[in-house]
């Protein structure tokens, strides 16, 4: 049995299962709650399953990117779990898994954008023929008029809190509005299918030192390294 945790945005979700589905899942919406409430809402959703870590055989987590103080908060959880029971790590990215969520109101590729703020969004473009991932365009950093010319095929859909965001572009782009975040399945569900599919998942072989994807240097390490003009040692990129 798989535990996933998803903290990358606003929406914070848990989910428990396999890869054949999830026995239960639960999302909370408040960046502000998430070191607080991460804890209660792994509790919560074992409970729902009938079921106690005891049961879990691996963690799943969303990779990123996103807010760099939410995906903290989801990787200190799983990785503090797993250091207790021994437990195996791997990571899927959670641009991934939230398209992979919101494929079920699309019938074509998924654009999942997160908001990377400075007018800008972490975005990427899925598809996801029967039981696999199509990467039509890698995450990275744009703006949506710039995904929109990189990217080869009109996606169907936007999903994420930078599609949210930014919702004029996209119905400008795609001819509909995004879904909303929360009216998507808990993207946490989607973490414990992705972690079976081929090249989606990362497994992390030192838990203990592994790091997320952040998708672009904290805010402080900018402007470190912006008054000494020199890389922060050991940061992350």
């Amino acid at each position: 049995m798989r535990l996933a945790i998803d903290t990358a945005t606003d929406v914070a979700s848990v989910a428990v299962g396999s890869e054949h589905g999830h026995d239960a899942a639960r999302s909370i919406r408040g960046a502000r709650q998430h070191a607080a409430q991460i804890v209660p809402l792994i509790q919560q959703v074992l409970a729902l399953a009938g079921t106690t870590l005891e049961r879990v055989t691996e963690i799943v987590v969303g990779d990123g990117p996103g807010s760099f103080t939410g995906l903290r908060i989801g990787w200190a959880a799983a990785k503090g779990l797993a250091h207790e029971r021994a437990l195996p790590v791997v990571a899927v990215p959670s641009l991934l898994a939230v398209a992979h969520a919101g494929n079920a109101f699309a019938r074509g590729p998924v654009a999942a954008c997160f908001d990377a703020l400075r007018g800008q969004v972490y975005g990427a473009v899925y598809a996801f023929p029967p039981g696999s991932v199509e990467i039509i365009v890698a995450p990275g950093l744009f703006t949506l008029a710039e995904l929109g010319r990189v990217t080869p095929v009109r996606p169907y859909l936007a999903v994420g809190d930078g599609a949210e965001r930014y919702a004029d572009e996209v119905v400008s782009w795609l001819g509909r509005p995004p879904v909303p975040q929360d009216a998507l399945p808990p993207v946490a569900g989607s973490l414990l299918t992705l972690a079976t599919y081929a090249g989606a998942r990362r497994p992390l072989d030192d838990a203990a030192q592994a790091e997320p994807v952040y998708g672009r240097p904290a805010e402080a390490q900018v402007k470190w390294e912006s008054r000494h003009g020199r890389p922060l040692p050991n940061s992350p990129r």
